[in-house]
């Protein structure tokens, strides 16, 4: 898996095959899904021109390579800034604030993030989509509190061990992290992320590496620790460490001890190097 893959121009010295998106992990290239997105990626050379949620200087040289099989390409990104700055215009003659999410937040997380010290906080979200197993969510849980770092975690109600169904029905979450919680962390259902990212109380991201999250915490200038759960997520993951050095890849790994370590060099050890890297590229943005 951790193979090098010389064949893809411009990224012959990191790309992984770890690295690739979920769907190249099939082991029979008549794979369903993977024949599917291959028929749809080929149409792109039908296409007039092709609009991506992407700037220039995050992705300039991966662009200049892709434009020579397909010149047309105009990147309008990013996307979630532009609605950001509309929304905020349009709040100014509005007497309700807007959102663009699609659950129910829980705005109270905001008051726990101001009650904070600054850059102190680990935001912790997979998504909308992600899901986790009982053991992922306790080894994601042990890590965090044995890292002694204050955390705010959208654990959605479907990824709760005592919620989950099935074989997780009546499972009980051991004491030290029900204290460890209470004395550094805040659990919420989901979060205004945007906001939270924002806030001057978080100093790191632990996220799945989708490409709204990735984009999001690269406007706000936050560092990332990256699980990626699939799709494109591998990648990104990789760019996220290896290319824009805005933090850390921990991909195919969930160990307590792993993510401690990472939080621990997020946070701490390497923490001044990944602010200036991400303080910069948000000027980009």
């Amino acid at each position: 898996m951790d193979r090098l893959i010389t064949s893809v121009p411009g990224m012959e010295a990191f790309l992984r095959c770890r690295d690739l998106p979920s769907f190249c992990r099939a082991s029979d290239t008549k794979d369903s899904i993977l024949q599917q997105l291959a028929q749809e990626t080929r149409k792109n050379s039908e296409a007039h021109g092709l609009l991506l949620n992407t700037f220039e200087d995050l992705e300039g040289p991966i662009l200049s390579h892709m434009r020579t099989k397909f010149p047309k390409i105009y990147t309008i990104g990013p996307l979630n800034l532009h609605l950001k700055t509309r929304l905020f215009k349009s709040d100014q003659t509005s007497s309700s604030p807007s959102s663009n999410s699609f659950r129910e937040v829980d705005r109270s997380c905001l008051s726990w993030l101001d009650k904070q010290p600054k850059g102190s906080v680990v935001y912790v979200s997979f998504g909308s989509v992600a899901v986790l197993s009982r053991e992922q969510v306790f080894e994601f849980w042990f890590g965090l509190v044995n890292s002694g770092k204050r955390f705010l975690w959208v654990l959605r109600p479907d990824n709760m061990p005592e919620n989950g169904g099935g074989d997780d029905k009546g499972v009980s979450i051991p004491i030290e992290l029900i204290e460890g919680t209470k004395k550094r962390g805040y659990r919420v259902n989901w979060a205004p992320q945007e906001e939270v990212l924002a806030h001057e109380a978080v100093g790191g991201f632990l996220t799945h590496s989708g490409w709204n999250s990735t984009l999001e915490s690269v406007v706000e200038g936050v560092p990332m620790i990256c699980w990626p759960y699939f799709a494109d997520q591998q990648l990104n993951s990789r760019f996220v460490s290896k290319v824009w050095g805005l933090g850390l890849d921990m991909k195919d790994l969930c160990d307590r001890e792993v993510v401690e370590k990472m939080v621990n060099e997020l946070m701490v050890e390497k923490r001044e190097e990944f602010v200036k890297s991400a303080a910069k590229m948000a000027n980009y943005a």
